[in-house]
């Protein structure tokens, strides 16, 4: 049955052919000559499917998996230079209809404080994020066709691009909302959103239906193929994600490679993005209920992994994980991660009342958006908001033909260090500015194009100046 140019889910995501890949993955664990030719393949920067990079997730020989992390490491640097894009989540609603088991906004849980923000509410998140400097952000709602209908998501993100306070804008909003129709996606993309984003949670049908009991994502294929829906409603970056813990790891891994597979297969242009998440605590939620966790070692890997099979796609680490968990997966693969991130439903322009509880989950970075830049810094990453290739047009196809060619950064890093000087200029603390200024001193001359570089040297200058939003 399985078919990767299907438009069903289960021919597209077919159960046999992910056991299948497992147990190609089991057979040759510790099969040098076959690794060693995957890891050949996997060094032109071409991709993997998902056969050949579950052996490589299977794979016990610690010479082997230190030979994938240094690829993972030469990948990411290939693809996406030094540079770490900076996000935040914005929670609109958490009311929600579903049961999932595994999150606190199920609709059985009456002891989490429900949520909504108003049009004036969102306005004053807003401010407080541009405040700390972002310029990117990613709503989330849960799924309620009453209190959250899709005129709502739509209100919020016009209110959110209509804000303009001092120097901040938000120039980006990236939406991660239930699975909805053909039309409702066309008005996102009408909308002007950047990505859409919707983790499947678990590829494994049987899972799925129990971990979803009632509501309308109990419908799996419905959920499932929602990416066909949003690329046919005319949004050509989707993101894709699972929550590690619901399930075996090594079957995740091997279906999200496969829902990858087939949305090349289909339209030509893969995952935007890809996203890690695991399980963590979170009200009326007990991660050790679950009989899937993974070990930060297995995270490691997997993220290495993911790395060498889709090189040109953008991974992103939540606030979820510890700076020492993010500080690792970093340099094997992870090119976007949020920072002073709040999960619960407001909470930027004030904290939440201890006597009231509306979050998704914990974060366990709770770092300031100035301490993550300084720490990506201090690390020799490059902290970057930028949002040009969504305005300027270059996204779907447009975006992965430059990524694949390894033009992407003759942009991406100029624009991102335009971008870090405005947040130096406006936001940073005094240390923090310091740093960054002899950093962007430094990555200047990284610059290959003496014209790029001319161009860019002038647009620091007025940035200094008290001009902003200069792309290339």
């Amino acid at each position: 049955m399985y078919n990767p140019k299907s438009l069903k889910a289960e021919e597209f995501i077919d159960h046999e052919e992910v056991l299948a890949s497992i147990e190609y993955g089991e057979k040759y664990k510790n099969n040098v000559e076959v690794i060693d030719e995957i890891i050949e393949k996997a060094k032109l920067r071409k991709g993997l499917n998902h056969r050949e990079a579950s052996v490589l997730l299977a794979c016990e020989i610690p010479e082997k998996i230190n030979e994938v992390y240094e690829l993972a490491e030469q990948i990411k640097k290939d693809f996406y230079g030094n540079r770490i894009v900076l996000f935040a989540p914005l929670y609109l609603s958490n009311y929600c209809v579903n049961g999932c088991v595994y999150c606190p906004y199920h609709r059985q849980n009456k002891h989490i404080t429900r949520k909504k923000l108003s049009q004036e509410d969102i306005a004053r998140e807003v401010i407080a994020l541009q405040d700390m400097g972002h310029k990117r952000i990613a709503i989330e709602s849960g799924e309620d066709p009453v209190m959250n209908p899709i005129e709502y998501i739509l209100e919020s993100i016009k209110t959110i691009y209509s804000i303009k306070h001092k120097n901040g804008s938000i120039r980006r909003v990236n939406v991660n909302i239930a699975a909805t129709t053909v039309e409702n996606y066309r008005k996102l993309k009408e909308a002007g959103i950047g990505t859409y984003v919707l983790f499947q949670e678990t590829y494994n049908k049987e899972s799925y239906e129990k971990l979803h009991p009632t509501g309308p994502k109990h419908d799996y294929a419905y959920h499932t193929e929602a990416m066909d829906r949003a690329m046919q409603g005319g949004i050509d970056d989707v993101g894709l994600g699972v929550l590690f813990g619901l399930e075996s790891y090594k079957y995740e891994f091997a279906a999200l490679l496969m829902h990858a597979e087939h949305l090349e297969a289909v339209y030509g242009v893969g995952p935007h993005t890809i996203s890690v998440p695991r399980i963590k605590p979170a009200d009326d939620i007990d991660p050790n209920a679950f009989d899937n966790a993974i070990s930060d070692d297995i995270f490691e890997k997997i993220c290495a992994c993911i790395r060498v099979a889709v090189p040109y796609t953008g991974m992103i680490i939540s606030t979820r994980e510890s700076k020492a968990v993010r500080e690792k997966v970093l340099r094997l693969g992870v090119s976007q991660i949020s920072g002073g991130s709040r999960t619960s439903v407001g909470g930027y322009c004030e904290p939440e009342p201890e006597d009231e509880n509306s979050a998704q989950f914990e974060v366990s970075d709770r770092r300031t958006l100035d301490e993550v830049v300084r720490w990506l810094m201090e690390n020799g990453y490059i902290p970057s908001f930028c949002t040009a290739c969504y305005r300027e047009g270059r996204t779907g196809d447009r975006f992965m033909r430059l990524c694949k060619n390894g033009q992407i950064q003759n942009c991406c890093h100029p624009n991102a260090l335009m971008t870090l000087q405005e947040y130096l200029e406006d936001y940073a603390s005094p240390e923090t500015k310091e740093i960054g200024e002899t950093l962007i001193n430094r990555e200047i001359n990284n610059i290959p194009k003496e014209k790029v570089r001319r161009i860019v040297k002038e647009n620091l200058v007025n940035i200094k100046n008290g001009q902003r939003d200069f792309r290339l």
